[in-house]
């Protein structure tokens, strides 16, 4: 379906392009972190391209199974074009970091955010990067294969929260009322 994508982008891109597959409609790109931004821009705009739906960022732990142990998966999609394409970025335990995509496509901040406090994977240039699921003080992060399963977390203290008064809006019935 998007082959002509992955063509363009290993024409473009060359050498950091490092591998390509087309899957049963999944259109896959493995590319080099350094280059990553330069990449979603151009499929952003380009008008051939017009990857302008950021759909997800998710990470993998290949804990024990490959030398490199994380891969950062992006999705995307094209409204103009309905086509859709997965970019990974090999990441490795020692450096622990990707460029972050949120200056492309805003809406991968809370992705971002959520690979952050779930893999512990860093995203240089997030204008925000702090927990979204956890609390700050929570040690570690969970979705590592290698988290111990009965790992306890500090107790912390009720922390006093402000109300925020609510005010209940009338049913519409009453607001059209003369």
């Amino acid at each position: 379906m998007a082959q002509h994508v992955l063509d363009k982008l290993q024409a473009r891109f060359g050498n950091v392009i490092l591998a390509t597959h087309n899957n049963l409609g999944n259109e896959t790109a493995l590319i080099e972190a350094t280059r990553l931004r330069e990449i979603a821009l151009f499929l952003r705009d380009d008008k051939e391209m017009v990857f302008n739906m950021p759909i997800d960022c998710t990470a993998v732990d290949w804990f024990n199974k490959r030398e490199v142990r994380f891969e950062v998966v992006y999705h995307i999609y094209s409204t103009t074009h309905k086509q859709r394409l997965r970019l990974k970025i090999d990441v490795s335990e020692n450096d622990c970091s990707c460029p972050s995509l949120t200056l492309v496509w805003p809406g991968m901040n809370w992705h971002e955010r959520e690979v952050w406090d779930m893999y512990g994977i860093r995203f240089i240039g997030h204008p925000n990067l702090k927990r979204v699921l956890l609390y700050e003080e929570f040690q570690g992060h969970p979705l590592r294969k290698d988290y111990p399963l009965t790992k306890r977390q500090p107790l912390m203290e009720m922390r006093n929260v402000p109300e925020v008064p609510t005010q209940i809006a009338p049913p519409p019935s009453v607001l059209n009322q003369p």
